[in-house]
């Protein structure tokens, strides 16, 4: 079976004509937002302080210990450097510079994809984080979801086309994928998710496809996987923990937000409830397609989920545009309850569909290395939220930081942009564009 659809057939059945509208669209958006929307907006007002502090001091020890924020410095540090760079009025600066890592994500994936092997699920990862319904506003405001994307999405991409593929000189690839990784988990400690689905595919590759080539292959992948975590030590040795020094003791936000290491029960199952939520738009035909025997066990799996999580709304419905929508809708008392459960309880049917169908294909997770890769990142991105202690919410732009991943099983298991499933895409786009102009028009 064909794990994408063939060169040269319809444009419907392509990534790339799609991919570049969207992308040109948001980077428009973006340019249009940052020359008009002159205020602070968002959590820029919190973000700027940490900006300014980078770009003004330089990076040390001392900026290091200042940092209100929770995420790592690399973002802000990357806006920093554009403040410095650009000079003039700050916010546009770093408004510019988080557009910049986008754009440059953006023509990283376009060339990078051709590098090895098929290009087509990097073009299905770049487009389904363009149209996610964050994606707009990561671009045009001083979110760190920007560089830490970049150096996500690059990391990843350079490190399994080179670790699957054969060759001389794939060394120094693979130890700048390695170390474009450790800068990652240096913008968002999230995307530790991805050091360890990098180990997974190492050793995925090792019992498979470079079995021939023996424990030194395995040894030196490694050793370069460690060269790579090594900014990560640093900071850690840095902030003596995983979080800044503000944000751990509570004195960073006005709300008294704490972050730091510890046992969270709650925060794994409202992250499993995000991604499948927002799976569904990607991988709703695959609900059509259950045998009978299947369907009911996943409507009694989805109905019982539906009905647990309704009744537990108030804990497990994070900020987000699900959140806004679903409060939007609920105008009379308990229909939060209901509407939460309906929308739990589709995108469990849903989930479920999609299990099943891996179970089905799971011979292409053997014969496309880089769709392991984006099951283990999606797995342990929910897994690690377990060690994620403190106060702080998990607001649901936070499954941006996996959208591409999600966009490569989607389109693995879905290859066809067909009319149905374009459309999807297209509504989760105009959400995304929406999302940002809001704060222009005071919405």
């Amino acid at each position: 079976m064909e794990i994408l659809s063939a060169p040269g057939q319809a444009w419907r059945q392509s990534y790339l004509p799609f991919v570049v509208l969207v992308l040109v669209l948001n980077l428009v958006s973006a340019v249009l937002f940052i020359a008009l929307v002159k205020h602070p907006v968002y959590d820029d007002v919190y973000n700027i302080y940490d900006v300014h502090n980078y770009a003004t001091r330089g990076f040390s020890q001392a900026t290091l210990s200042a940092q209100r924020n929770a995420p790592g410095p690399t973002s802000f540090v990357w806006m920093g450097l554009a403040v410095r760079l650009l000079g003039g009025n700050e916010l546009r600066a770093a408004r510019l510079g988080a557009l910049a890592s986008w754009a440059l994500l953006g023509l990283g994936v376009l060339l990078g994809a051709h590098t090895g092997g098929d290009p087509r699920p990097w073009y299905a990862s770049l487009l389904t984080l363009l149209v996610f319904p964050h994606a707009v506003t990561a671009t045009a405001t001083i979110l760190t979801e920007g560089p830490a994307l970049l150096f996500a999405v690059m990391g990843a991409l350079v490190w399994t086309v080179s670790v699957s593929t054969q060759g001389e000189g794939k060394s120094v690839l693979e130890l700048l994928g390695a170390l474009s990784l450790g800068l990652a988990v240096t913008c968002r400690q999230y995307n530790l998710a991805l050091f360890i689905a990098a180990i997974g595919l190492v050793l995925y590759l090792h019992l498979g496809q470079k079995r021939e080539l023996g424990l030194p292959w395995m040894i030196h992948r490694f050793m370069l996987l460690a060269c790579g975590a090594v900014p990560v030590l640093l900071l850690i040795l840095a902030w003596r923990g995983v979080s800044s020094p503000g944000i751990a003791s509570g004195t960073s936000y006005n709300m008294a937000y704490r972050a730091g290491a510890g046992l969270n029960l709650t925060r794994p199952i409202i992250a499993a409830l995000d991604v499948a939520i927002y799976l569904v738009p990607l991988t709703f035909p695959l609900m059509l397609r259950l045998k009978s025997g299947q369907r009911w066990w996943a409507l009694l799996a989805a109905v019982l989920s539906g009905m647990a999580c309704g009744y537990s709304v108030d804990s497990l419905l994070q900020p987000g545009p699900v959140h806004s929508a679903v409060l939007a809708m609920s105008k009379a008392h308990r229909v939060d309850e209901v509407l939460f459960g309906l929308l739990v309880a589709v995108s469990i049917y849903n989930a479920v569909a999609l299990c099943l169908k891996l179970w089905e294909q799971r011979g292409l997770v053997t014969s496309l290395p880089v769709l392991a890769f984006a099951l283990l990142i999606v797995l342990f991105f929910i897994g690690e939220q377990f060690g994620v202690g403190g106060n702080i919410p998990f607001y649901d732009r936070y499954v941006l930081q996996v959208a591409p991943f999600l966009g490569i099983i989607a389109f693995a298991m879905l290859p066809v942009l067909s009319n149905m499933r374009l459309l999807a895409l297209a509504a989760m786009s105009v959400v995304s564009h929406v999302m940002v102009w809001r704060f222009l028009f005071n919405c």
